[in-house]
């Protein structure tokens, strides 16, 4: 159970001049006005803190992320961490974990008038999810697995197909897709036999737009039409035995990995039910998502006047095998906001960057985007993602951050644009994280609140709740 450990801080943290800002349609936070007294919404940070016999996970309350230093003692909640926090506008937070072994359960938070933060009373257990987003009132989370036993072939293999969890943040509610029907088959998706995965869920309007990934020929792709859909010249990458290890394990009949690097698709879908969906593909770019592990992070962003922008750190470089292995540099493409087509718009970002790519992106307020760089290129062994760089997307111009702590060790997964700034947390190798706010027009950053803590794992902003 949860241990409520709430007491003031002995401190005061100042208000820093913040102007509202609200994106309903993508279910971005408001964030207190500069001199609004009637707002009593609080920052909550979420922060792991190892100690000599166990690790602690707390979320902490701040005024402010521009100033000042936050302790856990005597302070925060206790709670049981998270795969991923994700703030559902500045109504709810969710602690995001898939319920694998024992991973945990998913849960929910708010602030009440007092500026605690308290759990909600129902909590979930969600199935293991590659890729999550917003929609409307929902948190969606997502995978590809085998489908339903009523959709095997004759040697009984199952097709790949979507696998959603909907969390209703209003009703409180968790339900699952029907995948009995194969209304949800991720099989032949692209008309080349592969199935794929979606990276993200980015909301414009009313439509929800996805990166559509390939993954290769599962068992019943490779299998279909005694091998049809195997590339003239692929028939040695079947695999012949089972093999590999977690996100990278495969089985006997498999063709791991996608036979086309060299395209791009985006899943245009009407509403949440993730069913049919508009593709629109570009040669311009390879597959649009950032990588790590299990983990298909989202690289399509709407910028403030709509149009989508669809970026591909070109992760298929890193393939062993040279079939698999894209041409095309990390870079950028756009669909204009209200349209279903890709348009002329194109920038090699790899050119900008001095041959390097980017693990994830995420929209910084305007027509900025902000890139966790690789430190070098992806063709070479031993990168890392520590580094970062503003792209605006106006002027086609790539500039890295300056004023980041030379010890850096990581990035947080999350960050938050609001008043002109992007605010992302800084893990270190000695010494406590901070969050760092970066002014968009200048790549500058400075050093914001420091959090007595060995890692902060999340942050954003929670309004009182009504």
């Amino acid at each position: 159970m949860n241990q409520k450990v709430f007491l003031r801080a002995a401190y005061a943290l100042s208000m820093s001049a913040l102007a509202l800002t609200s994106c309903s349609d993508n279910n971005e936070p408001d964030v207190p006005g500069g001199n609004d007294n009637n707002n009593d919404g609080k920052f909550v940070i979420a922060t792991t803190i190892q100690g000599s016999n166990a690790t602690s996970y707390v979320l902490l309350t701040a005024e402010s992320l521009d100033e000042g230093t936050l302790s856990a003692v005597n302070n925060g909640l206790v709670n049981d961490g998270a795969s991923q926090w994700v703030f559902h506008g500045s109504d709810y937070l969710y602690a995001l974990t898939y319920n694998q072994g024992n991973a945990g359960t998913t849960r929910s938070y708010t602030l009440d008038a007092d500026g605690l933060i308290n759990p909600r009373d129902m909590e979930y257990k969600v199935s293991r999810f590659t890729s999550y987003g917003l929609y409307k009132n929902y948190i969606l989370s997502m995978s590809t697995g085998n489908g339903h036993e009523s959709q095997a072939d004759v040697n009984g293999y199952l097709p790949k197909t979507l696998l959603l969890t909907y969390l209703d943040v209003n009703a409180e509610t968790s339900r699952s897709n029907d995948t009995s029907t194969g209304a949800y088959t991720m099989e032949n998706y692209l008309g080349n036999g592969e199935y794929v995965t979606l990276a993200g869920v980015e909301q414009s309007g009313s439509r929800i737009f996805s990166g559509a990934i390939p993954m290769g020929l599962s068992q019943y792709g490779a299998a279909a039409g005694g091998g049809k859909w195997i590339r003239k010249g692929y028939e040695d990458l079947v695999k012949t035995a089972d093999g590999g290890s977690n996100s990278s394990s495969y089985k006997k009949g498999e063709l791991q990995w996608t036979q086309y690097p060299d395209e791009a698709w985006v899943a245009i879908f009407d509403n949440e039910s993730m069913t049919n969906p508009t593709l629109v593909k570009s040669d311009k770019i390879s597959y649009p998502c950032g990588r790590f592990k299990s983990q298909y992070y989202q690289t399509i962003w709407a910028a403030d006047n709509g149009d989508i922008y669809v970026f591909s750190p070109s992760y298929a470089k890193t393939m062993t095998d040279t079939r698999q292995q894209t041409t095309l540099p990390a870079g950028v493409v756009r669909i204009p906001a209200g349209t279903s087509q890709f348009d002329g718009y194109y920038c090699n970002l790899e050119e900008l960057s001095g041959g390097k790519s980017f693990m994830r992106c995420w929209h910084a307020g305007g027509n900025y985007f902000l890139l966790q760089m690789y430190d070098r290129p992806l063709t070479e062994s031993g990168f890392s993602a520590t580094e970062l760089a503003i792209f605006d997307a106006e002027s086609k111009k790539l500039t890295f951050v300056k004023g980041l702590p030379s010890n850096l060790s990581s990035f947080g997964k999350t960050v938050l644009a609001f008043d002109g700034s992007v605010y992302i947390p800084v893990n270190v190798t000695d010494g406590y994280p901070a969050i760092f706010r970066i002014d968009p027009a200048t790549a500058l950053a400075t050093k914001g609140i420091t959090v007595e803590a060995t890692e902060i794992t999340g942050f954003g902003y929670l309004a009182v709740s009504k």
